[in-house]
């Protein structure tokens, strides 16, 4: 159990530094729209090529992977001993409702992330869909996928909602990822609590906002 719940704390961990990378990233398109497509098309290009960025990458899919796996096994379990459990630790009074709800806003995220992955990555790396030209310099023209969909008020309102699911997951998650790994000190604690509020506020806010930007722009 405590393997498993290590394994779901490190991944979790792992993919919480790839949003900030992500987010950072993403921050490009606020540019204005001639800047921001040169920036945005030379970055894609340059994680496409990059050896070191592949096996990142291989890294990032194999995190999502096993933080899906262990946590519905985990969220599986927990629910065979479900009675026992709240009878014995109080676990509804002592705990929020996204602690309780880990499971349901895992599957949400887990679809939020099938989508995008269709509207992004199978266009871009595997050629599916629509054919994507390229920019002024020879670069695929990722800039235009990403202001294209969301030009789409449907598309916009589908990432901006799935963020508030994903700001209750990383603000629990982040904190109980710590714990997990022995992380118990008091005052540290509230510390910890505080940072991973912020850092959800800001993760939910950010990815939020920018495709409304993007579709007002």
């Amino acid at each position: 159990m405590f393997f498993k719940k290590s394994i779901i704390a490190l991944t979790g961990l792992f993919l919480c530094i790839f949003l900030i990378v992500h987010l950072s990233a993403n921050c490009i398109l606020l540019l204005p729209k001639d800047i921001a497509r040169d920036l945005y098309n030379s970055y894609s290009t340059t994680l496409r090529e990059s050896l070191f960025i592949k096996i990142i990458a291989y890294v990032l899919y194999l995190s999502i992977l096993l933080h899906v796996v262990y946590a519905l096994l985990i969220t599986l379990r927990n629910r065979k001993a479900k009675s026992q459990h709240y009878s014995i630790n109080n676990f509804r009074e002592n705990s929020s409702w996204a602690s309780q709800n880990m499971g349901l806003l895992g599957v949400i995220i887990l679809l939020f992330i099938l989508v995008h992955l269709a509207n992004f990555w199978a266009r871009i790396k595997l050629g599916i869909g629509e054919n994507i030209g390229l920019d002024a310099n020879g670069h695929v023209n990722v800039y235009e996928v990403t202001y294209g969909l969301f030009q789409n008020i449907y598309f916009v309102m589908f990432y901006t909602v799935l963020m508030i699911p994903l700001g209750l997951h990383l603000n629990h998650g982040l904190k109980s990822a710590f714990m997990t790994l022995g992380f118990y000190h008091k005052k540290g604690l509230r510390i910890l609590a505080k940072t991973s509020l912020i850092y959800a506020t800001i993760m939910t806010v950010g990815f939020g906002i920018i495709p409304f930007i993007l579709f007002f722009k």
